[in-house]
């Protein structure tokens, strides 16, 4: 009798294994690189270093509100994932979380990073943070990922919040300089995504979700990619036009826009997953270097 409570005891899900599905779900990966956009119009937003009264409760928000999102959009997509290699070991389609436990963690996650950036920051910026993540879920989780070739352009939108919501954290307001900012993470994600779904075309195509390799096929998806990449280096020039940042920013924006053009030219010349690989990584890359030279750009200059 001993053995078999010993035995049960044993076959429990630990706290410690629990803690990591439930983190699994958030997509923290993905949750990093939007702080960092944060974090870096804050830095540019405040001429400096941000206050930590303002700094840490806006981290903590951000968080919890990008982590909520992402929960809710793998409870939505729960029967795309178990379609989809790629995606059907995640925690909700191998069984490990209950999509109800997944929906309610993720509203709470939503709830919780509402209220703090109310109090501790300002109205503005805990609005902004709440219609992020209205806009992943709703409008491209729930109507255009399925629906519209579409999805990724309009949807971008969504990982741009971030950048809205560090500047009216700083500032209480928001003017044209933070959607120069917003307009890099709205050009950069076309390029960055189709990248990916050149690499997992199978998957999407199984589960019917209209990507642009899948809707449009693989050669114009290379070509818009090529598209994006030129906006997207013109775009970038901005902050500098509009006198936001200076000569570090230039180079960095001259120099990783070009780099991205160029991976976009050898995408078009090379169809083959080794290239669209390199292309995704160095899109990944783009943006958080870019960023970056934000933020030296700001602290140096």
């Amino acid at each position: 009798m001993a053995v078999q409570s010993r035995t049960q005891l044993n076959n429990k899900p630990s706290f410690i294994r629990t803690l990591r599905t439930y983190l699994e779900l958030t997509k923290l990966r993905i949750v990093l690189l939007l702080l960092f956009t944060t974090v870096t119009t804050m830095v540019v937003a405040a001429g400096g270093i941000p206050e930590l009264v303002i700094l840490v409760p806006t981290l903590i928000g951000g968080t919890l509100s990008a982590a909520g999102a992402s929960v809710i959009n793998q409870y939505l997509d729960r029967d795309l994932d178990i379609k989809m290699s790629r995606t059907s070991r995640r925690p909700i389609p191998s069984g490990r979380v209950k999509p109800i436990n997944a929906l309610l963690f993720g509203l709470g996650l939503i709830a919780w990073s509402t209220f703090i950036l109310w109090i501790f920051v300002n109205p503005l910026t805990s609005l902004l943070a709440l219609g992020g993540a209205i806009y992943y879920v709703v409008i491209y989780t729930m109507l255009l990922k399925r629906n519209t070739v579409l999805n990724i352009l309009i949807g971008g939108g969504a990982g741009a919040m971030p950048v809205l919501v560090g500047w009216s954290a700083v500032t209480g307001t928001l003017s044209f300089q933070p959607f120069l900012l917003f307009a890099i993470v709205f050009y950069w994600t076309p390029p960055h995504s189709w990248a990916l779904a050149l690499l997992v075309n199978t998957d999407y195509a199984k589960a019917n979700v209209p990507m642009m390799p899948v809707a449009r096929g693989e050669d114009v998806t290379r070509s818009q990619i090529l598209w994006y990449s030129v906006q997207l280096l013109i775009v970038s020039l901005l902050p500098v036009l509009f006198s936001m940042l200076g000569a570090i920013y230039l180079l960095a924006a001259l120099a990783l826009g070009i780099g991205l053009v160029y991976q976009s030219v050898k995408l078009m010349q090379n169809k083959d997953g080794a290239t669209a690989r390199r292309v995704y990584k160095f899109s990944t890359m783009y943006l958080a270097y870019l960023f970056m030279a934000m933020i030296l750009d700001v602290l140096i200059l």
